[in-house]
């Protein structure tokens, strides 16, 4: 009996011991799998991202020649660039104001453009939410030194209609092409962007209609405590709260929310290589710095003679001020907003598109224009925010119907008409306005 026993106890053990390694190989199972779950979500959450962090651009080594062959020679519109020498050069001789601006606006156009390209380029080194800072900054560089300008010449209204057109045009042009094209090439889907960030953008630029408001109900009501300064004195006030609200913005998006500013994971393998290789930049960061630096020099050159031949070419052209400042000088401004707009439209990126079109109308407008209020408080300018009724109206409506096609947080090519229509009729509206304070142009 004993002998028969000690098989079965043997036989019994092995069981239990197969028991247990089966056990502990299938906890170590669970173990693997949740650690790759959890690699899974943090991949797709960007922390372990191998499409943006891991990849890093490949930066080119060319030479001078090479360099400039790419930022100049390989694009079409850089044809429009002698118009800017030949602008000085008709100002020197002729000494015709209208001749002057046109040719100046033409030149100034591929700067525009070019200055987007670099900052592009300068951004595949940085990261996708600098890049987006810096392109937004420097495609409004060209509003800001045209702005700097005429408020040193005192021109105070130049100033606000221009910035003031340019938010106007980001908002409603520049998004409604985005919208437009994006949506013909997609025609047969509804395009998606991220619903809570289109909010937290909507809501900034309401603040900033905010600011501008207040100073217009001011003067209007005549319920001003002392005439003529508290105005000024609520404008210099609304411009330093609202430089404070659009750094903490910055800190916002840069750290306590990188990841949502980040650009959205494609759908397939594929999309995601094509992605990469898009970014590989054609230029070195230093040559993206130095160009920057050249194209931001030119700019600023011209546009002291583009100020100059404003009022010139109001008179020759028997067009008024108002529209010349508002719809002109922005759609220049604008070239490289608009470019990279429909750019990232066309290739289902609407959240970079809405990062550049909304980006740009949130940074002129918390951004720009209570910071040429302090230049000008600087200056000695009685620059304010007082951008008088029909002004604050247009930009007050135009808000409240960007803010309405967004809530949805999908975009179409029917959307994207309505608002470029709205431009056409925002456009108008300042072709047959006349502004009532030509003193302060």
């Amino acid at each position: 009996m004993s002998c028969c026993k000690v098989p079965v106890l043997i036989e019994a053990q092995v069981e239990m011991v197969s028991a247990n390694e089966l056990e502990n190989k299938s906890l170590f199972r669970q173990e693997e799998d949740a650690t790759q779950t959890k690699e899974a979500s943090l991949m797709e959450q960007g922390s372990l991202s191998t499409s943006f962090p891991q990849h890093t651009p490949k930066a080119p080594k060319n030479s001078v020649l090479n360099s400039i062959k790419i930022v100049i020679f390989c694009n079409k519109l850089n044809l429009l660039l002698p118009f800017g020498p030949l602008a000085i050069l008709v100002h020197y001789m002729i000494d015709s104001k209208g001749w002057v601006f046109l040719l100046t606006l033409v030149g100034i156009t591929p700067l525009a453009e070019r200055l987007g390209y670099a900052t592009e380029q300068l951004a595949c080194y940085t990261g996708p939410t600098v890049g987006g800072l810096l392109n937004a900054t420097f495609g409004n560089v060209t509003e800001l030194i045209i702005s700097i300008f005429a408020l040193k010449n005192g021109m105070i209204r130049v100033v606000q209609l221009t910035l003031l057109g340019s938010i106007l045009s980001n908002m409603l042009l520049v998004l409604g092409c985005a919208f437009f094209c994006g949506g013909l090439v997609f025609y047969q889907k509804d395009q998606v962007f991220d619903k809570g960030i289109a909010t937290v953008n909507s809501g900034l630029l309401l603040m900033a209609v905010m600011g501008i408001l207040f100073p217009a109900v001011l003067h209007y009501t005549h319920s001003e405590v002392h005439a003529g300064s508290s105005e000024l004195a609520l404008s210099r006030f609304s411009s330093c709260i609202m430089l404070i609200a659009y750094a903490a913005y910055l800190f916002f998006q840069l750290k306590s929310q990188s990841n949502s500013y980040s650009p959205l994971d494609e759908e397939s393998n594929q999309n995601e290589e094509t992605s990469a290789e898009d970014e590989d930049p054609e230029i070195s960061k230093w040559e993206a710095i130095i160009w920057l630096s050249i194209l931001t020099a030119w700019v600023s050159l011209l546009s002291g003679y583009l100020v100059d031949a404003i009022e010139g070419a109001s008179v020759s052209w028997n067009i008024p001020i108002a529209f010349i400042s508002t719809i002109l000088l922005p759609i220049v401004g604008n070239a490289a907003e608009h470019a990279g707009a429909i750019m990232f439209a066309m290739k289902d990126k609407l959240d970079l598109s809405l990062g550049v079109a909304i980006g740009s109308s949130i940074q002129i407008s918390m951004f720009a224009v209570p910071f040429c209020v302090v230049i000008g408080w600087m200056m000695g300018q009685q620059m304010d925010l007082n951008f008088q009724l029909f002004e604050t109206a247009m930009l007050f409506i135009t808000v409240i119907v960007v803010a309405f096609f967004l809530q949805e947080g999908s975009s179409n090519y029917f959307k994207g008409l309505m608002l470029i229509l709205c431009y056409l009729i925002v456009a108008a509206s300042f072709f047959v306005h006349e502004d009532p304070h030509q003193d302060g142009i």
